[in-house]
């Protein structure tokens, strides 16, 4: 409809210019003497339309012509920055694709052209690390560095894991530290990080990496948990043979109620002779959650008072009469303690839950310290047995 309305409007324009054209019967003269040239008005004003639009067109391609080298440059320029572009995407499909030569390649071309020379070289640099052609990938490196006003975190990162592939640990560590600083807590930055303090045994930045990776949704909750209660173990097992450093590790961890971090503990003090500290481990995660390996490990360090710990052990057996490792923990305490009737009874009511080999060598012995040898072999030769639990 709008077509149509502008057809009408230029006819009636043109009518309207012819009847105008019709009625008007004036001229005009030029004088140019000696000459002099007499023209209809309608002609002279058609002639003036026409020269005008002439010098238009001519001076239009004067400045067409001028401007030819800049178009020409443009052109250039456009179609460089065009093969740069698919260069680099062709780079980082063959990177994702496991082609690293063909990525390499690619990400050289792109870095000629001028294609994100930073970005190229970093791509080029991962490409060739995958590679193991560690010359070409430090060369990429170099050259990432000379470009890396707008990609300086990028290099950071690309740099620090490539440092990990090789097990640099230390550079990597500083590498990213100085990424830390330079920007925000990134999750990839952090990953990195917790990797890195792990091969270098820096177990309290695992743990404390370990958990903001969780809170972020970075790791499983499970993942997290884990990863956080390994290090507080391994943080531990550092501080082996060192009463005050164990001492005070110990009252840094954080879960101390952990059947698996507990155990750990208490068999660290155990080594260093402290069985009150062991046995305080032991009765509190006992208390939080039952597991069997710590309360065999109760039995195994004798304090001070052995008869409070047995007192102890027959009250958690009111609620667990039939625990094989509870009736074998209050078995050996009973014969450390001489008391030959109960440590029997307790060592053979735990043979009758599951048959154990430390059941049947606590009984040899027991018979032996009692002089009945026959029964003590008899129990010697049945703990020989590969099948059964220790």
């Amino acid at each position: 409809m709008r077509g149509l309305m502008w057809v009408l409007a230029v006819f009636a324009l043109a009518v309207g210019l012819s009847l105008a054209a019709r009625l008007n019967t004036g001229y005009a003269i030029l004088a140019v003497p000696p000459y002099r040239v007499e023209l209809s008005l309608n002609f002279a004003i058609l002639l003036g339309l026409a020269g005008f639009a002439l010098g238009y067109v001519l001076l239009r391609l004067v400045v067409h012509t001028l401007r030819l080298p800049l178009h020409v440059r443009a052109f250039r320029a456009r179609r460089r920055g065009e093969k740069g572009q698919a260069a680099m995407l062709a780079a980082l499909r063959a990177l994702f694709e496991g082609r690293y030569a063909r990525a390499e390649k690619s990400a050289g071309e792109a870095y000629e052209l001028g294609q994100a020379p930073a970005l190229s070289a970093l791509i080029a640099a991962r490409a060739a690390g995958e590679m193991r052609q560690l010359e070409r990938r430090d060369q990429w490196l170099a050259r990432a560095e000379n470009h890396d006003t707008d990609a300086r975190q990028a290099r950071l990162a690309v740099q620090a894991s490539l440092l990990l592939d090789d097990r640099r640990y230390d550079e990597a560590l500083e590498v990213l530290r100085e990424l830390s600083e330079s920007g925000p807590k990134r999750i990839a930055t952090q990953r990195m990080l917790m990797k890195v303090h792990q091969r270098l045994g820096h177990w309290d930045e695992v743990r404390r990496l370990a958990t903001a990776l969780g809170k972020r949704g970075a790791l499983a909750e499970v993942a997290s948990t884990q990863l956080r209660i390994t290090a507080q173990i391994e943080a531990l097992r550092q501080q082996a043979g060192d009463a005050p450093g164990l001492a005070v590790c110990w009252q840094r961890t954080e879960d101390r109620l952990v059947p698996r971090v507990a155990r750990i503990a208490a068999q660290l003090f155990v080594a260093l002779g402290d069985c009150r500290r062991a046995h305080e481990i032991v009765e509190a995660a006992l208390e939080a959650e039952w597991s069997e390996d710590l309360i065999l490990l109760y039995g195994e360090c004798l304090g001070a008072d052995v008869l409070t710990q047995i007192e102890r052990a027959e009250n958690w057996l009111k609620s667990r009469p039939r625990d094989r490792a509870l009736l074998l923990t209050l078995g050996r305490l009973c014969l450390q303690q001489e008391l030959w009737g109960k440590a029997q009874s307790y060592l053979e009511a735990s043979l009758s839950e599951e048959p154990g080999r430390g059941a049947h060598v606590a009984l040899a012995q027991l018979f032996d310290r009692i002089g009945r040898p026959e029964e003590a072999n008899r129990h010697y030769r049945a703990s020989a047995d590969a099948k059964l639990r220790p």
